[in-house]
């Protein structure tokens, strides 16, 4: 809360409470019919009044001023966040980009595996299913799945075991 606002409430309260004095001041004068202390105490009234109202228009500035001072907060904080945004954006890009041109995975082929390439004339074509014989691939389907032990050697399966689930 801007120091106006606070002083011009404060101000305003405490004329507001001080005015009832001189209004009440102001009625005993009138039960006893006293003009020259009524007008006194309406003078007293009116300057108090006066006062407060000073007060108000006070209190009204500092809150046209906290008014302005949140506003402009508000909005340098509204500016910071979109600069953050931007460089964060801007870093992305630029993760981005290097994973797609620097980080980039290279295979090399030891001298065994071009001496089987230039063996096999047809495995050199990348992409291509065409490069496995036929009989390979048969061979490959009709092995009997392995279990290995905690070693790392292969177990011997037992095939002749015969499962039936009845539901």
């Amino acid at each position: 809360m801007h120091t106006k606002t606070m002083e011009g409430l404060a101000g305003a309260s405490l004329n507001m409470k001080m005015l009832n004095t001189p209004f009440r001041v102001y009625k005993e004068a009138e039960r006893r019919g006293d003009t020259a202390a009524m007008e006194r105490a309406m003078g007293y009234v009116g300057e108090f009044a006066d006062k407060a109202k000073d007060y108000q228009k006070k209190t009204e500035k500092g809150m046209k001023e906290d008014a302005n001072e949140a506003r402009e907060k508000a909005e340098l904080e509204q500016e910071n966040a979109i600069r953050k945004r931007k460089e964060e954006r801007e870093e992305l890009e630029k993760k981005i980009a290097e994973s797609r041109n620097g980080n980039k995975d290279t295979v090399s082929i030891s001298e065994n595996g071009k001496a089987i390439l230039s063996e096999k004339p047809g495995l050199n074509q990348t992409g291509t299913d065409n490069s496995v014989p036929v009989e390979e691939t048969a061979d490959a389907n009709k092995m009997e799945p392995v279990i290995y032990t905690r070693t790392g050697e292969a177990a011997q399966s037992e095939s002749s075991a015969n499962l039936s689930v009845s539901v």
